[in-house]
Order: structure tokens, then C-alpha cells, then sequence
């Protein structure tokens, strides 16, 4: 980071940081994204961001054309754009407007799908494309089976647990730990679900930006990879929950 740089403009430096607070745990675990973790940490923690940040979030090569090929449906001209980070991430209008020819083409031509993943799977995520799959973060959790980060395994129901976008309401906040009431993913015979939310007790580092110093029992927050990333809406909240569902569904069409 340059102190010389100057700023960004706020919509670049929020759509930027805001994606980082996302991809910081799975990078974290080294599943995606470039070797570069504490960088990331060191922007969260001085809440700056300027070009490098830019650049590291570039090196996701699962997430990155996602964010492209959503402004560019969207005729938005930055990929880091805030609307289109949280439409990838959380969900909102945005993804209504790319249509299944263009997400084809994504998974075809941009992330190559079809060679990382096979024939068969392909065809049957591409099948999904008509039963109205939308470019959102929890769709490829849920339906590209093989994980396609550095660790290119199976998912199975804790991993994608993980790494979906999950939410919680926090109920007990002491030091560095973070009590909330949230969902658990569950196995139902061979399909996936949502189960009654159950508490689980997530830990930040108390050395981190201060994003949950204000924190306070009733607010929302969402989790990735067991890390929290950020305080969301109810409005929030309403997104995630209809496209994780529909992701879900999508899923068990072929489970």
C-alpha cells in the first residue's frame, strides 16, 4: 500500500474493501485467491483501499468474472462497483438482468466449467441455467460440486456449509467471540436444506478492523469460511436467504 496513492473514489474503495471482507476467509484457508492473506488483513485492519487491494481481489479466478460478467450485464463499468459486489455476495436486483446466454458463456468460456468439471456435470449445470440459476455466489457453492479454488476436491455438506454466505443474528457478544442464532446447513435423505436456526459461536480477532466493535445483540451479520465479514440488513438478510434457497433447489435436482 502507497500512502502517496490517492484516494479512491467511495464506491470503488467500499465495493472493493467490502468484497475482501468475503474473500479474506477462504484466502485465509488458501482454497482461493493469490498467497496473499496478510495483505488483505492489513487493508481490513487500516481500512484502506486503494489499487493493490484492487489487484489482489483480481487474482480470484473463480470470483472475479463473476463480478465482471455481472456489471457488464448490468452496463456498469467497474467490476468492484458496490451494487455488483453485493449482488455476487448477498444478492439484489442485479442478478435479474444477466440473461442464460450470458451466463453460459460464462461458465463455458470464462471459467472453462466444462473442462474442470466434465461433460455430464456440466450439461446438468447448464440445464439449470433454464430453471432460473442466477450468477449468485451460493449457486456455484451448491452446484459445481468439485470446488474450484486451489483445492479442487468434492464438497461435501460441512465444506459447503462453509463456504456458502451464511447470516446470523447475534444474541451474545464477550471479547473476541460472537454467539448468533443462525441456520445449519442439513442432509434430508439425499437433498440439502436449511434446518431451525441453532446457535453457533463464531471468533473474530480482536487486533481486526473494528467492523463489529459496534455490535450489538439483535444485528445481523454474515459469515464465510467461519470468519464474520460484515454487519447486514434485514433488507440483506432478505436477499441471501432467496437466493441461497433457490441455489439449494437448483442443488437437489441432480443430488
Amino acid at each position: 500500500m502507497s500512502q502517496s496513492t490517492l484516494p479512491q473514489p467511495i464506491q470503488l474503495r467500499d465495493g472493493v474493501s467490502r468484497c475482501a471482507r468475503y474473500a479474506f476467509g477462504p484466502n485465509k484457508l488458501h482454497l482461493c485467491g493469490p498467497d496473499a492473506n496478510s495483505e488483505v488483513f492489513a487493508y481490513l485492519k487500516e481500512g484502506v483501499s486503494d489499487p493493490g487491494l484492487q489487484n489482489i481481489m483480481k487474482g480470484f479466478n473463480t470470483m472475479y468474472p463473476y463480478l465482471k460478467q455481472i456489471a457488464d450485464a448490468n452496463n456498469i463499468a467497474d467490476p468492484f462497483d458496490v451494487r455488483v459486489v453485493e449482488a455476487y455476495w448477498i444478492g439484489n436486483e442485479l442478478l435479474e438482468h444477466v440473461t442464460s446466454q450470458q451466463f453460459y458463456r460464462h461458465l463455458r468460456e470464462g471459467l472453462r466449467m466444462r473442462d474442470r468439471q466434465g461433460a455430464k456435470p456440466f450439461d446438468q449445470l447448464v440445464d439449470k441455467l433454464r430453471h432460473g440459476a442466477r450468477m449468485h455466489h451460493s449457486f456455484h457453492v451448491f452446484n459445481a460440486y468439485k470446488r474450484t479454488g486451489h483445492d479442487a476436491q468434492f464438497h461435501d455438506l460441512d465444506s459447503m456449509d462453509a463456504c456458502r454466505v451464511s447470516w446470523g443474528k447475534a444474541i451474545h457478544i464477550e471479547g473476541p467471540k460472537i454467539t448468533v442464532m443462525a441456520k445449519p446447513l442439513l442432509l434430508d435423505g439425499h437433498h440439502v436444506k436449511l434446518g431451525e436456526a441453532i446457535e453457533r459461536t463464531i471468533t473474530r480477532r480482536l487486533e481486526d478492523d473494528g467492523t463489529f466493535d459496534e455490535l450489538t445483540s439483535g444485528d445481523w451479520i454474515t459469515m464465510h469460511w467461519h470468519v464474520p465479514c460484515e454487519v447486514v440488513t434485514e433488507r440483506e438478510v432478505g436477499f441471501l436467504e432467496r437466493y441461497t434457497q433457490q441455489s439449494i433447489s437448483l442443488a437437489n435436482t441432480t443430488l
